[in-house]
């Protein structure tokens, strides 16, 4: 029974892969035909419906590059392409990777502070919360460039902008799910600790810091997105020379879309690694205290 269902669960992934694929091809094949037929039609050349299917794909700078194109891309640019090379992913990406990793320990850290201290203290709830909320309004895009002339005039450069700009969209999940967490534990457990002289950093770290794990490490999943799209779009007003940010912007500049998209298909499986990693950790700290998350 438990292989039927796992059968089930692969064909219906395989069929959702063939189907996306058909559609990307198919989108692929319309615009590019389309640019194609521009082209033809500009220099005054004839043209014919087939000539356009079988050339379609074979465009030098697609509107939108086919599947195999974009495959072909990522082969070149990350096995064929050595890692220290600029025109590698791999280089991009560690580099990326840097600003991500520190900007999601900051901002779990901050978000984590922030929890803590909007639970512990109903002033600090009703001043600080709407601030909290107030803060995800502001597009990144217009911030980004922002913090980032700020620390430049006061000589902070480096990973250590990009990082702030990742912080910045990490905490907010983290507080929003650890505030949850904290308040998760059962009334009832928490006054028997009181009955028993408990102190509040012993209820704390006997009974929410013990609820609050589940919720922590689904916000956690969120956060390290989060950080990591912070991360990319922090390279693009930067003008860095490296990072998936960076590998985006040369590739708009230069009408590169199979570096487009290369860089993004890149971006998302460090993403999902990332998450994966997290999930990981999750699963090896909750089966340690005798259950799984349900949160």
């Amino acid at each position: 029974m438990q292989s039927t269902t796992k059968d089930r669960q692969w064909l219906s992934l395989a069929s959702l892969i063939i189907a996306l694929l058909a559609i990307w091809y198919l989108a692929a094949l319309i615009m590019n035909g389309n640019q194609l037929i521009h082209n033809l039609e500009r220099k005054k050349q004839d043209w014919s419906y087939s000539q356009v299917i079988s050339q379609a794909y074979q465009v030098k700078r697609p509107m939108l590059p086919a599947p195999h194109q974009v495959a072909l891309e990522l082969k070149k640019s990350v096995f064929d392409t050595s890692v220290t090379s600029k025109r590698s992913l791999v280089f991009h990406s560690l580099i990326t990777l840097n600003s991500t990793l520190l900007g999601f320990v900051f901002g779990s850290l901050l978000g984590m502070l922030i929890a803590i201290g909007i639970v512990h203290n109903k002033t600090l709830e009703a001043s600080l919360m709407p601030w909290v909320i107030a803060s995800q309004t502001i597009p990144i895009l217009a911030i980004a460039p922002i913090i980032v002339v700020v620390l430049g005039a006061l000589n902070i450069t480096g990973v250590v902008p990009k990082a702030v700009i990742s912080m910045y969209l990490s905490f907010f999940p983290v507080t929003i799910g650890m505030v949850k967490g904290l308040r998760a534990s059962d009334t009832i457990h928490e006054e028997l600790m009181y009955t028993y002289s408990a102190s509040t950093l012993q209820v704390f770290w006997k009974l929410r810091w013990y609820s609050a794990q589940p919720y922590l490490f689904a916000s956690l999943k969120v956060a390290i997105a989060a950080a990591l799209v912070g991360a990319i779009v922090a390279e693009l007003p930067t003008g860095a020379q490296g990072g998936l940010g960076s590998r985006l912007l040369s590739g708009s500049y230069y009408g590169q879309t199979q570096q487009i998209w290369a860089a993004l298909i890149m971006a998302a499986l460090l993403g999902s690694l990332l998450v994966w990693l997290v999930g990981l950790a999750e699963k090896s700290l909750l089966k340690r205290r005798g259950g799984l998350s349900n949160a």
